[in-house]
């Protein structure tokens, strides 16, 4: 996973933070091409000489502003920052890039009306889509289950656009973020939550996000260690938790489930207990989570 660099995540209400911003060629890799993993990001190459610049760029923010957190807007000044305008072959100014899933599917060159401007967004987010919250949520977890993350944070999204305080849309933003590898988003929304609520989904996300944020071991180092010694359950329990902080729920819970088939209470039943975490940071529906108790249910009652 590329490094990212963390800005602080769209706010509910529409307001530009998080969804405009001014970009350069350092933070690029960040805030468009990983970005648009998570949900579109328009790129508008511009520069303080050029007249049509000056009527797109306060139309084009307007435009993102009035999609409420459905896409976002990197604002790139070419004389600064000339590297990635020469990439995309920007041979003149105002130049406009859509972005999704980290690749650019359109574009246009110069000032244009309003109305392309609305149009051109879009064509890049869908439709307005479903206005009621439940069926939002429920696009996104469908989403996030095929691993489309841009499809699920437009859904999150949309879904906090009417319930700013929703716990599973604030939850489910947080694992995209999480999944893309941005562990400060996540967290900065998980903070969003407000006190005292509680939710399956939060705690899954809460779990997912305390493994991710572990000091990470080198596994190729624990696994030789396994392969000279098999029963090393230390060795193993290190590999299971460096595996479950890099997102690899399945593997770490196998290595889990194998200290407990040969000693179920080393080291006060560690391995147990961290398997239970490993399940709830994968969601109580998931398959690492349920194949994983009935290997558990198993081996504890056979």
């Amino acid at each position: 996973m590329l490094g990212l660099t963390p800005a602080s995540p769209a706010k509910p209400n529409g307001a530009s933070d998080g969804i405009i911003k001014d970009g350069t060629d350092a933070s690029f890799m960040a805030d468009v091409i990983e970005a648009s993993k998570v949900q579109p990001v328009i790129v508008d190459f511009w520069a303080t000489w050029c007249g049509p610049c000056k009527t797109l760029t306060p139309a084009i923010e307007k435009a993102v502003l009035a999609a409420k957190g459905a896409v976002k807007l990197v604002k790139i000044d070419v004389d600064k920052n000339p590297a990635y305008a020469g990439q995309l072959r920007v041979q003149s100014i105002p130049a406009v890039y859509a972005f999704v899933n980290g690749q650019p599917v359109d574009g246009f060159m110069g000032a244009v009306p309003d109305s392309q401007l609305k149009a051109f967004i879009e064509k890049l987010v869908g439709p307005a889509g479903p206005t009621d919250i439940d069926e939002l949520l429920a696009d996104g977890a469908a989403f996030l289950a095929e691993a489309d993350l841009a499809g699920a944070g437009q859904a999150f999204a949309q879904a906090l656009e009417i319930d700013p305080e929703n716990v599973k849309a604030l939850a489910g933003l947080a694992r995209c973020y999480l999944h893309s590898g941005d562990l400060e988003r996540a967290a900065e929304l998980i903070a969003m939550v407000p006190a005292g609520a509680k939710d399956a989904s939060l705690d899954s996300v809460k779990a997912a996000l305390a493994l991710a944020s572990a000091p990470k071991s080198e596994t190729s180092g624990l696994e030789a260690q396994i392969t000279a010694n098999p029963d090393d359950h230390e060795a193993r329990f290190e590999l299971a938790k460096a595996l479950a902080g890099q997102g690899n729920l399945a593997a770490a819970a196998d290595h889990l489930l194998i200290i407990i088939e040969r000693d179920r209470a080393w080291n006060d039943e560690a391995a147990r207990k961290q398997l239970l975490i490993v399940f709830e940071a994968a969601g109580p529906m998931s398959d690492v989570a349920k194949q994983g108790r009935r290997r558990l249910s198993s081996i504890l009652f056979s």
